[in-house]
């Protein structure tokens, strides 16, 4: 491994950690006279050139320009999960740039695997453990909220893991990203029950699952219901939570509920404009 690729790696491992929206400049095709070889990479983040060059002047000027606009596109689609395609750009470092050197150079922009997927767990239990930490290997935020100390701390520390200790869970759903994907797995239907309502009542979620089985499902929609909700939103309510796959372990009831919402996130993913 060349020690450009080397350091671009780590640098953007650095970023990608601190999940920071960045996009990779990299020349693919230059021809003529220009000022940096094939290859040749630079890391733009939301405060301009933040790693290596593609070149300096004008050619690197117009590229920064270029990045800045499709990290800012992914700002403005966050919360929608908007993916912002690479782009390759031709330019003629003449005409395009007036840059007397003459020659071309091909550009190929890509944007980082930005988290703006937002995953709200309500509970730290068995289940939610094990559901948290297959979670956290995903491009996604996570955010777990439980009133129990002791169970929070068990759950390893990630980059992409916040930890909320508070003794009123249903009031962190006002605090959560516009899209976010809730799951509640708290200990039972008294706990779930007042944070489910505080997500009906705000209708800003992507998906509201509940863990449980087909009883605690028709006497939370039940209830629901007698509260005054629409049948259309309670019937949004994925409860009992997960693909009908798996044992009930621990571990295996977390592959089901996170292949659901992929499942989920790809199906909205396809219908956005």
């Amino acid at each position: 491994m060349s020690r450009v690729i080397a350091d671009y790696l780590e640098q953007a491992s650095k970023l990608a950690e601190r999940g920071v929206v960045f996009a990779t400049v990299t020349l693919v095709q230059p021809e003529g006279h220009v000022p940096q070889d094939i290859g040749a990479k630079a890391i733009v983040t939301e405060s301009g050139l933040a790693w290596g060059t593609v070149g300096g002047g004008r050619l690197e000027a117009r590229a920064i320009e270029h990045a800045l606009a499709m990290i800012a596109r992914v700002k403005l689609g966050a919360d929608t999960n908007k993916v912002v395609d690479p782009e390759m750009i031709r330019y003629e470092l003449q005409r395009d740039l007036n840059m007397v050197c003459g020659g071309a150079a091909t550009l190929f922009y890509e944007i980082s695997a930005a988290r703006n997927w937002n995953i709200a767990v309500f509970g730290a239990g068995h289940v939610a453990q094990a559901t948290i930490a297959l979670l956290c290997t995903f491009a996604c935020n996570v955010i777990c909220v439980d009133h129990r100390e002791e169970w929070l701390a068990k759950i390893t520390a990630r980059p992409n893991l916040r930890k909320i200790l508070t003794a009123d869970m249903a009031q962190e759903v006002c605090a959560l990203p516009i899209g976010t994907f809730c799951v509640c797995m708290s200990q039972g239907h008294a706990t779930d029950l007042p944070i489910v309502r505080q997500i009906l009542q705000r209708n800003q979620a992507a998906f509201i699952g509940v863990i449980g089985s087909e009883p605690k499902a028709r006497t939370l929609r039940g209830t629901l219901l007698k509260e005054g909700f629409a049948e259309d939103a309670v019937n949004t309510i994925h409860c009992p939570v997960g693909l009908p796959i798996g044992s009930n372990a621990p571990a295996e009831i977390a592959v089901s509920i996170a292949a659901q919402l992929l499942q989920t996130r790809d199906a909205l993913a396809q219908v956005s404009p």
